[in-house]
């Protein structure tokens, strides 16, 4: 039960130094890269060549998250560098003592930018609480960012505006087929639509990778250090890349409302609502969430 607490009930939650020589050399390891930075290491993937697309994961599990549901649309797409990450103490980039809140995961994320790709234009797309970082690297690096994604992101992480749990597809049959206790309390606390389909991308794709984070690790971030010292939003100038902002209608977790919030700093933003998803929108809506990623890389 202690991860489905982490995932969901803490969710889905400057300087940059630029190393170089060996140390900022990347590493294979089990097909993900390594890249070590002043004070930790942060293991990713990356795929393809071109414009740099950052991708950030939700809280407590891995850049497998964003994977899953993003390569397929570049399938046959080209001038793309997708990275994929392991927030530190996720997946298999491993804790630091030297995070304590997430105003030093921002600090860990920005280095691990600069390192990777020095005075370059990126794309940002962030799920859940990689959302909330996401707005967190676009508030200290607006110069550089040209698109934003943002996916069921976490916004006020201690004072949410959230609807209450509702499921449109219910499937006891499919429930009592779940003989794992932790996957089907985790699959039916967080599914909207209870579908054999669903189910099965949730456990590979989410449940299965939160068994790697470091569960020590995570608890640091409860109260005030799950949320940044600062507003991110409160932007220098409003954001007029091409952007785009996904909720899920019935997404318990998260909630859709609290996104109006900020919606004005993004001056070219399409805000959709998405019916019959929760916070998971990007598998119980598949076929909408791959059209509007790939109108908005259209847009970018």
């Amino acid at each position: 039960m202690g991860i489905i607490k982490t995932l969901f009930a803490s969710t889905c939650c400057l300087f940059a130094s630029v190393l170089v020589g060996q140390q900022n050399r990347p590493t294979a390891s089990n097909k993900l890269f390594e890249i070590k930075l002043s004070n930790t290491s942060i293991y990713y993937k990356s795929i393809g060549k071109g414009k740099p697309l950052i991708f950030l994961h939700g809280f407590s599990a891995d850049h497998q998250m964003m994977e899953a549901s993003m390569e397929p649309i570049f399938k046959n797409s080209n001038g793309y560098r997708r990275i994929y990450i392991d927030f530190p103490g996720m997946g298999q980039s491993p804790a630091s003592e030297s995070i304590k809140n997430v105003d030093d995961m921002l600090v860990v994320i920005n280095e691990f930018i600069d390192s990777l790709i020095p005075n370059q234009h990126f794309l940002l797309a962030g799920q859940s609480f990689g959302g909330y970082i996401a707005r967190g690297i676009l508030k200290t690096k607006q110069e550089w960012v040209d698109g934003v994604c943002l996916i069921a992101p976490l916004v006020n992480p201690n004072k949410r505006a959230v609807p209450e749990k509702k499921v449109i597809v219910s499937n006891k049959a499919l429930l009592d087929t779940i003989t794992n206790a932790t996957a089907k309390g985790a699959f039916s606390q967080v599914a909207v639509v209870q579908e054999p389909a669903i189910y099965e991308r949730t456990k590979t794709e989410i449940i299965d990778p939160i068994s790697l984070a470091n569960q020590k690790f995570l608890l640091r971030f409860t109260g005030k250090n799950y949320e940044f010292s600062f507003n991110p939003d409160s932007l220098s100038k409003p954001f007029d890349k091409p952007s785009l902002i996904l909720a899920g209608r019935q997404d318990h977790i998260t909630g859709y409302y609290d996104n109006w919030k900020y919606f004005q700093n993004y001056t070219r933003t399409s805000f959709v609502i998405l019916d019959r998803a929760g916070h998971n929108l990007h598998i119980e809506q598949s076929e909408l969430f791959t059209s509007l990623v790939k109108e908005w890389l259209r847009r970018v």
